[in-house]
């Protein structure tokens, strides 16, 4: 009898893990369902109009780095009308913000960015043509007016959720000037991002995806060089030519560049080069970009450029004087919140165009020389699947520098067709104002809402985060901003060289 009952008792044991994992199957799936029907995501998808008409709004507005009035105030109406509370002006930035709504931990952040391009207005046709009646030459060639959009969308869609009795905080960044500005720079400089738990950023693309990404480091120099003016035919004698300094300036960085890694970048553009060939100038002025994926190779290009400079002064007779207009760190990769967010934008999916939708992206693929619209359809509406591998990009974004003080990843959707141009392009400005950008910026809004779920929900995740963040960027880090100590150039788009 004994013999049968511990037979009896093996079978029962042996049956209880294929019983637990069932059990533990059917609670998953159930958790999984609650979180896809939850509050944030009805409202997500029951708001479809309200996010079009603000998209488009911002469309409208079109305004240039730091100069965002209207598009930022537009955004703390519709967070404030929401429940958020918002400090406004913040880190010296007229149109930088903080919407904060909930409490205690964790602390959940999102990026939001809203400025435009110079000399890119368009209209929200697939072939290029200003706008009528445009009160602006600018236009959201990057698609910020989407970014803006998804961001507020997405913090309230969690604020709803806590709104139901959840603990924890979201904060929503408002960040002026990506476009070469800096502004997050300044943000993280001034401490802004103290106490966040983790960030979440997007960018609008051709495809979507959420794998981890390093981008580069870089600086965004004026070199301004003075002489003294004369008439270059009666008196050449008298002159020392300004451009004469910037010239020799440009021939010494020429140089340098077979001296440098080959992963640096050194790109320029003469912003002043007099006004009348017969004139020597009194002034002329560079802009210069200079980057790599190591911050402290950059600050060394810097020191380099500037001796150059100062010795292209010295040569003609000029004197000199440089501006840094802006600095940003490589990213910090986080393979932990990349898995996180392309879980959920597995679940949430690619961009499924209508008949209409399909009709205006083959016209703008015809009128840009995409034959191939099968495979651009194809590229809009999979999801690229996750890789813990790191990739490498040539780009920089002021973004780098949050995700050195706070965990951080950034997802893109396929706001734009493929093959159509570089996101600085009149094809992205027109498709980010139609329902195509809006269906991709509600996508990022629901991967947005889905990814802080989980994190709100399930405190290990976080946990992870944060440990690959401080192996990542090492006991000693501290930060130190690429830009020193300046002020925020608040008027520097409102010369377009810049």
């Amino acid at each position: 009898m004994k013999r049968i009952l511990l037979l009896a008792l093996a079978a029962v044991l042996c049956a209880l893990p294929a019983e637990l994992g069932a059990a533990n199957r059917k609670k998953a799936e159930k958790a999984e369902k609650e979180k896809l029907s939850s509050v944030g995501m009805r409202y997500l998808n029951d708001n479809f109009t309200l996010y079009h008409n603000l998209s488009l709004e911002l469309h409208g507005y079109a305004e240039t780095g730091y100069n965002e009035f209207r598009s930022s105030a537009a955004l703390i109406k519709h967070l404030e009308e929401n429940g958020f509370t918002v400090e406004k002006g913040v880190a010296g930035i007229p149109t930088a913000y903080v919407a904060t709504f909930g409490h205690g931990k964790p602390v959940i952040g999102i990026l939001t960015e809203y400025d435009a391009l110079p000399g890119l207005a368009q209209d929200t046709v697939p072939y290029q043509c200003l706008p009528k009646d445009a009160p602006t030459t600018n236009g959201h060639g990057c698609g910020h007016n989407m970014m803006g959009t998804a961001s507020t969308a997405a913090g309230i869609a969690i604020a709803k959720w806590l709104a139901e009795g959840h603990e924890g905080t979201v904060k929503v960044f408002g960040c002026p000037a990506e476009e070469g500005g800096g502004g997050k720079a300044y943000m993280v400089r001034e401490g802004c991002f103290d106490g966040v738990d983790a960030v979440l950023d997007w960018h609008s693309g051709f495809s979507n995806n959420t794998n981890a990404g390093r981008g580069m480091a870089n600086v965004r120099v004026r070199f301004e060089f003075h002489g003294i003016p004369s008439h270059a035919a009666a008196s050449p004698e008298k002159g020392r030519s300004a451009l004469d300094g910037v010239e020799a300036f440009n021939y010494m960085m020429n140089m340098m560049r077979e001296h440098v890694s080959s992963d640096c970048r050194i790109h320029y553009i003469i912003t002043d080069g007099g006004q009348a060939p017969n004139v020597v100038p009194e002034h002329a002025e560079v802009l210069y970009y200079l980057r790599n994926e190591n911050r402290e190779i950059v600050r060394d290009l810097l020191e380099r450029a500037v001796k150059a400079a100062e010795g292209a002064a010295m040569g003609t007779g000029t004197t000199m004087e440089y501006e840094i207009m802006n600095g940003n760190h490589e990213k910090l990769p986080n393979v932990h919140l990349a898995r996180l967010m392309n879980d959920n934008m597995q679940k949430v999916g690619g961009v499924i165009l209508d008949e209409r939708e399909r009709a205006f992206a083959v016209e703008i693929m015809k009128n840009s020389g995409v034959t191939d619209t099968a495979r651009a359809f194809r590229i809009m509406r999979e999801v690229v699947p996750h890789t813990d591998e790191v990739a490498k990009t040539s780009g920089s974004s002021d973004v780098g520098n949050v995700s050195w003080v706070v965990p951080c990843n950034t997802l893109t959707t396929a706001t734009f067709v493929p093959g159509c141009g570089g996101l600085h392009s009149w094809q992205c400005v027109a498709t980010d104002g139609t329902t195509i950008g809006t269906k991709a910026l509600l996508n990022c809004s629901k991967v947005y809402y889905l990814t802080a779920y989980d994190l709100f929900m399930h405190p290990e995740l976080l946990k992870e985060i944060k440990a690959e963040f401080e192996e990542r960027r090492g006991p000693d880090f501290k930060y130190v901003p690429l830009m020193g100590d300046r002020k925020p150039p608040l008027d520097y788009c409102k010369d377009t060289r810049y």
